[in-house]
């Protein structure tokens, strides 16, 4: 099995409080209750059940009976790094969950991978956001003409970044100035974080997609295989056809998802 990144658009998903919670376990429930907007109360509940409908169908299991745990976090070493299945394969499968507002992505891999999808900053929020990250990112982003161009440049580079940092499992614990995530993540891979490969989604015109994928033993990436969806292409904005790229499924809706979920992975 390789990389796999499914998008799911949720614009268009039925009004908040509708979602049968029936697949969820008492956490999910809890934590969707804390949201006070019902808009993002929606938004985890749509994304943790599109979640569940795509790992059980990659396991051949129901999504109420997937159990989820933690790993240690690898800052502090408290059971709040990466989400794992609690009872994992095999097959080893590993998952992302990201969402913003319209958007849920989720990526699947048999190693350790991340996953980020944002709305792109405005030209305002630039300033202040850039300030925080890698010198060599700061400067990249820098060199964009003021506005939108600049703005999509923050935009791209901040999505590798969490998809990178929730791939360690740290997540915004770890200092965002430390790692460098910029440049063309094909050609100037030696710019990235050693043993990692990450990649740009293409999201839509007006967000920034990304899944790292930490790679296997000295630089060898991920075997390919096979994950059928109703529409999937290259999800790589950089054109390169290696095998660390993720392959990108795109579903209009989680009735959509739910109607042609993944069938089981092989082993």
């Amino acid at each position: 099995m390789r990389a796999d990144a499914w998008l799911l658009d949720v614009t268009e998903e039925s009004a908040p409080g509708a979602a049968d919670l029936t697949p969820l376990d008492a956490h999910e429930r809890e934590r969707a209750a804390a949201f006070r907007r019902p808009v993002d109360r929606h938004l985890y509940t749509v994304a943790h059940l599109a979640l569940r409908t795509l790992l059980a169908g990659l396991l051949g299991a129901r999504p109420a009976d997937l159990v989820f745990g933690r790993e240690p976090c690898p800052c502090c070493g408290a059971p709040h790094g990466r989400p794992v299945l609690a009872t994992p394969g095999p097959p080893p499968l590993h998952f992302s969950l990201s969402h913003t507002p319209g958007l849920v992505l989720v990526a699947t891999a048999p190693v350790p991978v991340g996953a980020d999808v944002e709305h792109r900053p405005t030209p305002a929020s630039v300033r202040d956001l850039v300030s925080v990250l890698h010198p060599r990112e700061r400067a990249e982003i820098e060199a964009e003409p003021e506005g939108e161009p600049r703005a999509a440049a923050l935009g791209r580079i901040w999505a590798r970044k969490e998809a990178y940092l929730k791939g360690l499992g740290t997540g915004l614990g770890r200092d965002l100035a430390l790692d460098d995530l910029g440049g063309d993540p094909v050609r100037e891979s030696g710019r990235h974080p050693a043993g990692w490969a990450v990649r740009d989604l293409l999201c839509g015109p007006r967000h920034h997609g990304a899944v790292a994928l930490r790679t296997l033993g000295t630089g060898t990436e991920p075997a390919p295989g096979t994950s059928p969806g109703p529409e999937s292409e290259s999800g790589s904005a950089s054109g390169s056809a290696s095998g660390a790229e993720p392959r990108l499924h795109r579903f209009p809706s989680l009735a959509a998802l739910r109607a042609e979920p993944p069938a089981p992975i092989r082993e």
